[in-house]
């Protein structure tokens, strides 16, 4: 299936449950392999506000970040979900995250 076509299909989805923070997540991760940016950018930041918890959103949204030499937002982004991961006992996410903080700033 093509990336435009999954698009439509997550959608399509959304339409039905738009508070399903997986589609938001899937979405944004679709314009990023597609190399939209700024779309992909302004849908993980909504999923940021909307479902904090959502801890997934945090490492692509720093790797994002990385891509488009906002390097300070990255570091910031990756610490949050660091924090997050650490309170929800996430030991693999917050490992991820920790890595690609390091990588970032050392």
């Amino acid at each position: 299936m093509a990336n435009n076509e999954r698009i439509e299909q997550i959608k399509t989805f959304l339409e039905v449950t738009p508070d399903d923070p997986f589609l938001s997540y899937a979405l944004a991760t679709e314009y990023v392999s597609l190399g939209q940016d700024s779309v992909a950018l302004k849908l993980f930041l909504a999923l940021v506000n909307t479902h904090p918890d959502y801890y997934a959103t945090y490492y692509h949204l720093g790797k994002l970040y990385e891509r488009i030499g906002e390097d300070l937002a990255a570091e910031s982004i990756y610490l949050k979900g660091i924090a997050i991961t650490k309170r929800l006992n996430q030991k693999h996410a917050q490992g991820e995250l920790q890595g690609a903080y390091e990588e970032l700033t050392f």
